[in-house]
């Protein structure tokens, strides 16, 4: 099933696909089973040679873990559905009116890299309605072989399958663009005003295996790259910013520090109040509500802190969408997306 953002001019020959990580359908073991499958599969996120994964995975992680994991996700479920499909879509929505404001008559759709709605279904109606240029952009900040590589390892299956192809254009990464530090800070500014501020600033990035860098993965560099920026944007005094990473899975070492135990380390220093945000996700999900906004806060609050706020992800922030926007015209150039403007 696809979801084209409400009100898309489904006439325009141009289309800008959105493509994030994916969800499960429900929050129920057998969906569950059937996106971690998928998502375990995929070679770019787990590069160990089949003969020793498959064992692993079949034998005992698609056995365990979904059960587990969809009581993590029922936590955090919403009445409209998973948190990230929802916000995924809000943005396409608003992305679909900020760009129809600044003249462009394009399409706007939703693609999940696993899970509904996939990108191969997402294409094919994009052809059935005789769209002609295509640009696929993920919805990761930091550039990962593990993610932005693996979205366009989706696009170029589903191309060895078809005959005539649209125009295609994809964006690497936005890890350090002017706007979207600018919405990030926004958002902190938001939450100090709100709340008050915390001794700390931690920032939580998805972790990936530490070979993945050792082998030129550019992800870790992106992420301290935007940490500082926004660190620099908000003033922060040295001290102040602790960045780590969250979401490890298996014994192999992934990159560090690793989130549960620097929360637990600045509670034992003396830490009171620390305030917690996610920069390298585009919208809320189980790794920013459940992992960071609760077990985070537990963990924290465990060991002898006071507080953990979570700063929400930017959704469909106003700041958000107009570095969107920006982000998505740039790329557009050279495309005829205004009614009498020729392709170049």
């Amino acid at each position: 099933m696809t979801t084209p953002a409400a009100g898309a001019a489904t006439a325009a020959p141009t289309a800008v696909v959105l493509m994030n990580l994916g969800t499960p359908d429900a929050p129920t073991p057998a969906a569950l089973r059937r996106y971690l499958s998928q998502f375990l599969s995929d070679r770019r996120v787990v590069e160990l040679p089949r003969w020793l994964w498959w064992p692993v995975l079949h034998g005992v992680i698609l056995r365990t873990r979904p059960a587990q994991s969809a009581r993590k996700y029922a936590s955090i479920w919403r009445p409209e559905g998973s948190p990230l499909l929802y916000w995924s879509q809000r943005q396409a929505v608003r992305l679909l009116g900020s760009l129809g404001e600044a003249g462009h008559r394009v399409q706007v759709h939703v693609a999940m890299r696993y899970g509904s709605p996939a990108l191969p279904d997402v294409m094919d109606e994009l052809m059935r309605q005789g769209v002609q240029r295509v640009l696929v952009l993920p919805l990761y900040p930091q550039y990962s072989a593990t993610t932005t590589a693996s979205a366009f390892d989706a696009v170029a299956q589903w191309l060895q399958r078809t005959r005539r192809l649209p125009e295609l254009r994809f964006v690497n990464d936005y890890h350090d663009d002017p706007a979207y530090i600018d919405a990030l800070a926004s958002s902190v500014r938001a939450h100090w005003q709100r709340e008050g501020r915390g001794e700390r600033l931690v920032m939580s990035f998805h972790g990936i295996p530490a070979r993945c860098v050792e082998r030129g993965d550019p992800y870790r560099d992106q992420c301290l790259r935007t940490a500082g920026l926004l660190a620099n944007r908000l003033g922060l005094p040295q001290g102040e910013l602790v960045v780590s990473f969250q979401s490890r899975l298996g014994r192999a070492r992934w990159l560090e520090p690793y989130t549960e135990p620097t929360l637990r380390q600045l509670a034992a220093q003396g830490v009171r109040v620390v305030d917690a945000m996610c920069p390298g996700f585009a919208a809320d999900n189980l790794e920013t509500l459940e992992e960071i906004a609760i077990e985070g806060r537990d963990a924290f609050v465990g060991a002898g802190g006071e507080a953990l706020r979570f700063i929400a992800c930017l959704n469909d922030d106003d700041a958000w969408i107009r570095a969107l926007a920006g982000l998505a015209q740039r790329h557009l150039q050279g495309w005829a997306t205004r009614s009498g403007t020729p392709a170049t």
